[in-house]
Formats: C-alpha cells, sequence, structure tokens
C-alpha cells in the first residue's frame, strides 16, 4: 500500500504554517501550466483583430500573467517569494475551441518550486482575457487550468497525463 504524502503546509496540531525551505539546495526548477477561455467564434475574431474596446488583449494578458507570476507570494498566503530567472507567458489562438490556449514556463535557481507561479500567471492571463472581452461576450468559459509539468528539486520530474 503507498503511503500517504503529508501536507507540508500544516503544523502537528494542523495549523497553517509556510515551510521552512531554509536546509534544501538549490536546483534549478522549472514549471509549466496551461488553460484556456473558450469564446464564440466572432469574439475570438474580434481580438485576433485588435478591435476590442480595451485595446490588445492577448499583448495585455500576456503582461498581466508575467506580474501574476512575479506576485504569486502576495496573492497566495504560504507561497515563498522568489527571484524568478525567467516567466513566459504564451498564448496561442485556437479556431477548435474556439477561443485562446494559454501556457506559462516559469524558471528559478532556488529552494523551492514554482508551480504556483506558473499556474497564478496561465490563471491571471485567462481572468484578463475574459476581462478585456466581456463586452463582447460574458459567457466565456475559463477552463482546464492544470500544472503540466515540473522538474528539480527532491521529488523530481512531473508530468501530467494528457488530456
Amino acid at each position: 500500500m503507498a503511503r500517504e504524502a503529508a501536507l507540508t503546509h500544516l503544523g502537528r496540531r494542523g495549523e497553517a504554517r509556510m515551510v521552512d525551505v531554509g536546509d534544501k539546495a538549490e536546483t534549478e526548477r522549472v514549471a509549466i501550466a496551461e488553460g484556456r477561455v473558450v469564446m464564440a467564434r466572432k469574439t475570438l475574431r474580434t481580438v485576433l483583430k485588435g478591435d476590442a474596446k480595451k485595446g490588445d488583449v492577448l499583448g495585455v494578458a500576456r503582461i498581466a500573467g508575467i506580474m501574476a507570476a512575479k506576485r504569486t507570494h502576495e496573492l497566495i498566503p504560504l507561497c515563498h517569494p522568489l527571484a524568478l530567472s525567467q516567466v513566459a507567458v504564451d498564448l496561442k489562438p485556437d479556431p477548435t475551441l474556439p477561443g485562446i490556449s494559454v501556457r506559462a514556463t516559469v524558471r528559478v535557481r532556488g529552494k523551492t518550486g514554482v508551480e504556483m507561479e506558473a499556474l497564478t500567471a496561465v490563471s491571471v492571463a485567462c481572468l484578463t482575457i475574459y476581462d478585456m472581452a466581456k463586452a463582447i461576450e460574458r459567457g466565456m468559459r475559463i477552463e482546464g487550468i492544470r500544472l503540466i509539468e515540473k522538474t528539480g528539486g527532491k521529488s523530481g520530474r512531473y508530468r501530467a497525463a494528457e488530456a
């Protein structure tokens, strides 16, 4: 029988705590997350033409995702502040959805992983797309936000199963 993993953010009495990473080795850590905004074809065409009332939807969403990754520790209570070495947010129009696929890659050389930073970047980029295009369509859906891959640290590599 497999042993259950302990929740690292809980103390012995069940109280929330920040994990002590002081004795951990610094390693190169990378996390990749993805999500998507599903919208009507007309909305996607408007976004791609750059005709949304609020401006360049994809450009603003990319910057919002990068900024969000850098501020994850301010949004999620027990996350460590990290000196990120790279945040890349890629937005890809997908006519088969129809909508926009969002992928974030985050890197750091540090003592703790960057999964939350990658997930936060994707979440905020998707929310920004919704915010900037909601005047066209309020029925858009944000879907499939998940960790795709992470490397580094004691637990090594994780790769999600294909969706």
